[in-house]
C-alpha cells in the first residue's frame, strides 16, 4: 500500500498523453480489473473509465492535443416552396409579400448524425455551455 503525505494546497496531477495511454492499455489486459489498475496508479476508477471512453473516441489527448479544425461550409438557407398563384383565377387575390427578416443561421455538425442550428445572435457563452454539455464534459 502506498501512502502520500500532502502538505499545503491540494494540487491536481497533470497526466501526460503517454501516461494515459499506458494506464488505459494496462486496464485492457486480460485478467486485470479496472479497479486494480486505478488503485495501482493512484487514480479514481471514474477517471480511468473516462480515459477509456476518450480513447475509444480518439480524444484521449485532451489538453495535450493540438486544436482540431473542422471544415465549415456556408450555404444559403433554402427559401420555402411557395405555390405559384394563378392570377387569372377570379377566386385568388394577390397579397403583398411580407418582408422576411434575413438571419444568419449556423449549422454545426456534431457528428453521429447530430446537428445544431443557431441564429447569428446567439450568446457565445451560452453556445459554449450547450456544446460542452453535448460533448459530455
Amino acid at each position: 500500500m502506498r501512502v502520500e503525505v500532502l502538505e499545503g494546497a491540494e494540487r491536481r496531477r497533470r497526466w501526460s498523453f503517454e501516461d494515459k495511454v499506458r494506464i488505459v492499455e494496462d486496464s485492457y489486459e486480460a485478467g486485470v480489473s479496472v479497479c486494480s489498475v486505478a488503485r495501482r496508479h493512484g487514480i479514481a476508477q471514474g477517471l480511468l473509465f473516462t480515459w477509456r471512453r476518450q480513447a475509444r473516441q480518439g480524444r484521449l489527448g485532451g489538453d495535450d492535443q493540438a486544436p482540431v479544425f473542422v471544415p465549415v461550409a456556408i450555404t444559403p438557407e433554402p427559401s420555402p416552396a411557395v405555390p405559384a398563384l394563378q392570377l387569372d383565377d377570379p377566386g385568388v387575390q394577390a397579397q403583398p409579400r411580407r418582408a422576411r427578416r434575413k438571419t444568419g443561421i449556423m449549422e454545426i455538425d456534431l457528428g453521429g448524425g447530430r446537428r445544431l442550428k443557431v441564429d447569428r445572435d446567439v450568446d457565445a457563452a451560452a453556445l459554449r455551455r450547450v456544446l460542452d454539455a453535448l460533448e459530455g464534459r
